[in-house]
């Protein structure tokens, strides 16, 4: 059967980023520490006529997804989700969640938005493996990705450099067939 559902998950649903999210999304561009949990960049804020100008050249790109994650019900800006860098020929694509408010964190928004997510990528794009990469300080997220099945599949040795120290990074995947046994 056909699901009316695609965008929603047991806590959480997956809208179009609006430009009425971008002082929200500047807020957390504002947030050094969350930053450098997020990328490799160095971390640096950014106005909301930055974020728009990003977010309109993401827009057209034909092998990429944003999403606002929002509660079941109202509006709240609750995080972003994107599935981008697809290779269609080889069914392979790339994967990163974040939560923007840390009163926000904790509570699965995060786990059921990459389900959601998941769902998307493995039944409506019909991809093979989703990918990602995650700092080795990051706990949570590492927590979060082997609960959901992803296989730690490579290390990238001392890649990021954080206040004088450096740590790794590393490559994780999940299949289609490794989601399917787990999502039942």
């Amino acid at each position: 059967m056909i699901s009316d559902n695609m965008w929603r998950g047991a806590t959480v649903r997956l809208t179009a980023i609006a430009k009425e999210d971008l002082p929200a999304m500047a807020r957390w561009y504002q947030d050094a520490g969350l930053l450098r949990l997020w990328n490799a960049d160095a971390a640096r804020p950014q106005t909301e006529a930055e974020l728009a100008k990003w977010l309109e050249e993401e827009a057209k790109k034909p092998n990429a997804f944003y999403f606002a994650i929002r509660p079941l019900e109202g509006e709240t800006l609750l995080g972003a989700i994107e599935l981008d860098g697809i290779l269609w020929n080889h069914q392979v694509g790339w994967v990163a969640v974040g939560l923007g408010d840390r009163a926000h964190w904790g509570k699965g928004y995060g786990r059921d938005a990459m389900q959601i997510v998941l769902r998307f990528a493995f039944q409506e794009l019909n991809l093979h493996r989703v990918q990602l990469t995650v700092f080795a300080y990051n706990e949570r997220a590492l927590a979060l990705y082997e609960r959901l099945g992803f296989q730690r599949e490579g290390v990238y040795r001392e890649f990021i450099q954080r206040d004088g120290a450096r740590y790794d990074m590393y490559l994780y995947g999940l299949l289609r067939r490794e989601w399917e046994a787990q999502a039942g």
